[in-house]
């Protein structure tokens, strides 16, 4: 990486012989990549921050800013990545990644990055949470973000992980407990005495990865692995072989979730809700009006004069038919491009959802779970794609209690019309832009509703 020295003229100042001030402003070019691995060179100050970077590409993307965009360090050699935290400086964490590592920035989606604000029982579940008050007072875990935000209470996590020991393949599973002093494990069982609990890490210097493919590239007994990665820039030797890695191994998603979760608010505190309601605070200070779906009303135009739709079922009724009209013109203007006549009657069905950010193509199922547990273990994250067991099918990939479900959308053939649907029958849409739609306002036979699409961008 190469540093670029700007000149920027300052206009006058007082006091009055200081006509003109000079400053040099240090610039770095980093090179961010997507998903499909393309990457982008871009020059940003020295002391640019995550959010600044993602920031950047949302605007020279034209994405639509839903605060989830996020900066993924992604180690390849380690096999080993985390979210960088929106107040980050970059310059630091590319620095402390070591010169002998494979290092990436990765510009990608992420749902359930704050999500823990919004839903903490999901996060923590009580078996694993100690919470004390300076009293010895138990708190009530609706309030357990406020805890870890505090300084005067003390949230304790606590369960079995498996460790990796130095310099051996083999794993031995403790009982660890998680403190605001460290992170320590127990000698004796599953005691908490200070005489059975040893010292195994601090976070004052160090940040927390998740590993990639936990069973194949360091032998663990699940994929639920975690690491505690030191920052270079902080050690006397670099941190760039896999020795250097304190590795952790959880039973299932939502434990290694808790554990990385109650890590990141015991080293980043307050920081990480500044994080969060920073972006909301901007909104409501915007000048720009808001509208609310409590001020939109449902109009008819049919007639010589305009009137306001107030029965409920009528606009439903009429939104439909509406949405049904857009989509046979849609279909019309695509049989019209040098299309076969023969295939014009499927053409709508089968091409309209092709331009969709939730359709993903010839996706396996591997790759499905693998683009959605990147995006976020959150309710209702979810993708699209074609089944490659039966392709004239399509599968729905659907995220629900950290856990993804696919769901088989099957075509029905109804008197020369082909339907879509998820129930055998039961409710068929036209096609699956409606179906998508449709499952977005009403969950149906499905564990929850669609909310949060996995989407691909190209730099």
């Amino acid at each position: 990486m190469t540093f670029h020295a700007r000149r920027v003229t300052l206009p006058a100042i007082t006091p009055l012989c200081l006509q003109k001030r000079v400053i040099f402003i240090l610039f770095q070019v980093i090179k961010v990549y997507d998903e499909n691995n393309t990457s982008k060179a871009v020059e940003v100050p020295t002391d640019v921050t995550a959010r600044d970077v993602c920031q950047l590409f949302v605007l020279k993307n034209h994405c639509i800013d839903d605060h989830s965009w996020t900066l993924i360090d992604h180690l390849t050699q380690l096999g080993i990545e985390r979210t960088i935290e929106d107040h980050e400086d970059v310059m630091d964490v590319v620095s402390g990644s070591g010169m002998d590592t494979d290092s990436r920035l990765y510009f990608r989606k992420n749902y359930a990055k704050y999500e823990f604000f919004k839903k903490p029982l999901d996060f923590f579940p009580d078996q694993m949470v100690s919470i004390s008050t300076e009293t010895n007072g138990i708190v009530d875990h609706s309030e357990l973000i406020e805890t870890f935000l505090k300084s005067s209470t003390c949230p304790e996590i606590h369960g079995h992980l498996h460790v990796k020991e130095q310099s051996k393949k083999s794993w031995k599973k403790f009982y660890f407990v998680l403190r605001r002093s460290g992170l320590y494990f127990s000698t004796k069982g599953t005691s908490k005495e200070p005489r059975h609990l040893q010292f195994f890490a601090d976070f004052t210097d160090s940040d927390i990865y998740t590993v990639l493919s936990a069973k194949k590239m360091y032998g663990a007994p699940t994929e639920f692995a975690f690491c505690i990665k030191y920052n270079v820039s902080l050690q006397a030797t670099k941190c760039s072989s896999a020795r250097d890695l304190k590795l952790l191994c959880a039973d299932d998603e939502q434990t290694k979730t808790c554990w990385i979760t109650a890590i990141r608010l015991l080293k980043f505190g307050m920081q990480l809700y500044q994080n969060f309601i920073q972006p909301h605070q901007k909104q409501k200070a915007s000048p720009m009006r808001s509208i609310s779906e409590n001020s939109l009303v449902a109009m008819d135009f049919s007639g010589q004069k305009s009137r306001v739709i107030e029965n409920p079922s009528e606009a439903l009724s009429v939104a439909v038919e509406e949405g049904l009209s857009w989509r046979r013109k849609s279909c019309h203007r695509l049989s019209g491009h040098g299309i076969p006549s023969s295939t014009q009657s499927s053409v709508p069905n089968l091409a309209i959802h092709l331009a969709q950010p939730w359709f993903h193509g010839k996706l396996s199922r591997e790759e499905a779970q693998h683009l959605i547990i990147q995006q976020g273990l959150i309710d209702g994250v979810f993708l699209l794609r074609e089944s490659q067991s039966n392709p004239k099918t399509f599968v729905l990939s659907l995220c629900h209690m950290q856990k993804i479900r696919h769901f088989q959308i099957l075509p029905v053939d109804d008197e020369g019309e082909l339907f879509y649907t998820l129930d055998d029958g039961q409710t068929r849409f036209t096609d699956l832009i409606q179906l998508v739609e449709f499952y977005q306002l009403n969950r149906g036979t499905l564990p929850c509703r669609l909310k949060h699409h996995c989407t691909r961008i190209t730099l």
